[in-house]
């Protein structure tokens, strides 16, 4: 692989990375991992061993990834180009192992459907293979959004409900977790039928308190300053089922 191709080809693994929406998508570690898995075996996977893959015919395939194309029809288009005869078992091969190397563009079955109503379609009034895988990715970039935004908008309102069922768990007078009741800067929690509280003070630390009720206003009974959450359950799960302490 030359090095304008090598080069092409990580801008294209980048460009891929980065139209993700989500900034959280795009800094996921495991995201990141993957997109350097892909550099390097882009970059390290010479064409050498694909023989039959020079010039334009490497671009046409790369630009059918994940879009559903029939192989026969795609293998037909390439052998119109310069170049030896490629076989459907070539084609299919080759572009098994691209979308392998970019497991960002992998055939989504849940878009399959629409893919192959477009193709379809646009082979029925004459639309040449190329324009045709160009509007495929349009078709799928556009609906791998729309899935990632309804993926999302779902994930909220999972995450909204979860959050009231906790706050009436919390004021029903159930053991809970912690939770925060509407726009109160302190997190609650219930052990063992008591309650704790945690409120921010300086430094980032939590003032870990025991109390009575869910009032921010209540002074409470003062047990420790820490750094989040975690510590204070530590506390809490030792406390709770200790001897109720005098008040």
């Amino acid at each position: 692989m030359r090095e304008d191709e090598r080069i092409w080809a990580v801008k294209q693994l980048l460009f891929e990375h980065v139209k993700s929406p989500s900034l959280r998508h795009i800094r996921d570690p495991h995201a990141v991992s993957t997109l350097a898995r892909n550099i390097v075996s882009r970059i390290d996977r010479a064409n050498a061993i694909w023989q039959k893959w020079e010039g334009q015919r490497e671009r046409v395939i790369k630009s059918a990834i994940g879009s559903w194309v029939p192989v026969e029809d795609l293998r037909d288009f390439l052998n119109s180009m310069p170049g030896p005869l490629l076989t459907t078992t070539d084609v299919a091969q080759r572009l098994r192992a691209l979308e392998e190397e970019d497991s960002f563009r992998f055939p989504r079955e849940e878009l399959r459907p629409g893919c192959e109503a477009l193709y379809e379609r646009e082979k029925a009034q004459g639309t040449e293979l190329p324009a045709i895988l160009g509007a495929l990715q349009e078709f799928i970039e556009t609906e791998v959004a729309r899935l990632r935004a309804e993926s999302e908008q779902r994930y909220r309102q999972r995450q909204h409900q979860e959050q009231i069922a906790r706050e009436q768990r919390l004021l029903s007078g159930a053991d809970c977790k912690w939770t925060r009741i509407r726009s109160s800067p302190n997190w609650y929690c219930r052990a063992n039928g008591r309650t704790y509280r945690l409120s921010p003070v300086k430094d980032k630390k939590w003032s870990l308190s025991r109390v009575q009720s869910t009032s921010d206003d209540e002074r409470g009974a003062e047990i420790g300053t820490y750094g989040g959450r975690g510590d204070a359950s530590k506390v809490v799960a030792q406390m709770a089922y200790q001897p109720e302490p005098r008040w």
